[in-house]
C-alpha cells in the first residue's frame, strides 16, 4: 500500500546554508551540517515528519548508521530504537530520480538482516510504502502509515 504523504511540506522548517559554493542543511540528529544532495534532502524532511507529526523521541532516531554487509561497509538511512534500545524501524531514502522497485525493498531487507527491526519503510519521497514484519510467521503486511511509537 503506497503512503499518501506530502515531505515537501517540512521543507520550510530546515535550516539550509552555502559555503565554499556548496548547498548544507543542518542535520538535527547528527547535530552538524551535511551537503544537501537529492536524497539528503529527502531524508531531512523525513526525519522532521517522524519528528513532527509521529512524534519519535529524537534521542532514540539516528541517521546515516554505518554497518557492514558482505564484508563491505554500508550505511543505513534512517533507523528508529525502541527503549531498549532494540532497532524498531528502518527507513532508507531513495532519490527521487530513483523509482521505487525490487532492488529498493531488497537493500533495506538486506540491511534489515542484521538490525532485526520490526519495521521497515523505504520512499523516494513520490512513493513511500511502510510494513510491518512478523519474524515468527516470515509474512509481512503494509501499513497505512509510520507505525506509532507507542507501538513498541
Amino acid at each position: 500500500m503506497r503512503l499518501q504523504l506530502d515531505f515537501l511540506q517540512f521543507e520550510p522548517a530546515l535550516q539550509l546554508s552555502q559555503r565554499a559554493g556548496a548547498r548544507f542543511v543542518f542535520d538535527p540528529i547528527r547535530r552538524k551540517h551535511v551537503v544537501l544532495t537529492p536524497e539528503e534532502l529527502l531524508r531531512q524532511l523525513v526525519l522532521q515528519y517522524l519528528l513532527e507529526i509521529k512524534a519519535y523521541p529524537a534521542s532514540r532516531i539516528r541517521s546515516e548508521i554505518g554497518l557492514t554487509l558482505n564484508n563491505r561497509p554500508k550505511r543505513c538511512d534512517i533507523a528508529v530504537f525502541d527503549n531498549t534500545l532494540n532497532p524498531w524501524l528502518i527507513v532508507e531514502c531513495k532519490s527521487p530520480k530513483v523509482a521505487l522497485g525490487t532492488a529498493a525493498f531488497e537493500q533495506v531487507a538486506r540491511y534489515n538482516l542484521q538490525f532485526r527491526a520490526p519495521y521497515l519503510a523505504v520512499t523516494n519521497g513520490l512513493a513511500t510504502y511502510s510494513c510491518a514484519l512478523d519474524f515468527e510467521q516470515e509474512t509481512f503486511s503494509f501499513l497505512e502509515d509510520f507505525p506509532a511509537y507507542e507501538q513498541r
